[in-house]
């Protein structure tokens, strides 16, 4: 039976490198954009040109009824879900000095990249736990959190961002240890500086910390860089573990002296 695969934010960016690379590993993709499918549809015509099928469900992930509607689509295409990729996020409309932030940024970063990552993970755990393991490795299903360096690395000056992606690290830890008894295995990528329309906006900036020394790998990283290591991860390669991260960052997180 051929799987089924969620990415969220998956038309671009990092989602768009995702749902290419589990398309390409026979996967059926469900990806959920806060765009219309016609502002991605370029996209979704090379997605057919590979022979890959796929489905488009427009919504915001901190909306309770979006979330709904993309867990319903999802099976009532494809008949199941084995795969949820939570790649979707968004940073501060502006970056302000901690002191500065506002509780309305820090309500929509965290209520998008925290909270709604935290009850759709609960609903597609949920949809998968009813279904039968599918094959004879013991695995219902996968979860991988996209979550972020910041969730471990201080930037002061977009502070609710950091806090959303600690609080999806957290969620990874939960989700692995309430649903490795279920037969779902949950793990998290955490990717450093990716070039996305994200960091478009600081890239001169980065292109200085690279020529730096701050990372080992001098390099930006690539969308596809991330999108490889989700791709084994749900792969049936990692059977015996749970509740593990992966860090896609050039090296950023070695401690050097």
């Amino acid at each position: 039976m051929k799987k089924t695969a969620i990415v969220t934010g998956g038309s671009k960016g990092i989602g768009y490198a995702i749902s290419t690379q589990l398309g390409l590993d026979g996967y059926n993709v469900v990806i959920f954009a806060r765009q219309s499918q016609e502002a991605n549809q370029a996209a979704l015509n090379e997605l057919t040109a590979l022979s890959i099928d796929w489905e488009y469900v427009q919504g915001d992930l901190g909306d309770s009824d979006a979330r709904q509607r993309l867990v319903t689509a999802a099976v009532g295409r494809f008949g199941a879900i084995h795969v949820l990729v939570n790649n979707a996020g968004v940073a501060p409309l502006t970056r302000n000095d901690l002191l500065d932030m506002t509780e309305e940024s820090f309500d929509r970063v965290v209520g998008i990249n925290t909270k709604g990552t935290m009850f759709l993970t609960q609903l597609v755990a949920r949809q998968m736990i009813s279904q039968e393991i599918p094959d004879g490795v013991g695995k219902r299903g996968t979860i991988v959190n996209v979550s972020s360096c910041s969730s471990v690395v201080s930037s002061i000056n977009r502070g609710e961002y950091c806090i959303s992606k600690a609080g999806m690290s957290m969620l990874t830890t939960l989700y692995a240890d309430r649903l490795a008894r279920e037969g779902i295995l949950v793990h998290e990528v955490r990717p450093g500086v990716i070039e996305t329309d994200m960091t478009r906006t600081v890239k001169e900036k980065y292109d200085d910390l690279f020529s730096s020394g701050l990372f080992p790998i001098a390099r930006w990283g690539r969308p596809e860089d991330v999108a490889h290591a989700v791709s084994a991860l749900v792969s049936d390669k990692f059977l015996y573990s749970t509740g593990n991260y992966i860090d896609i960052d050039g090296g950023f997180h070695i401690q050097r002296l």
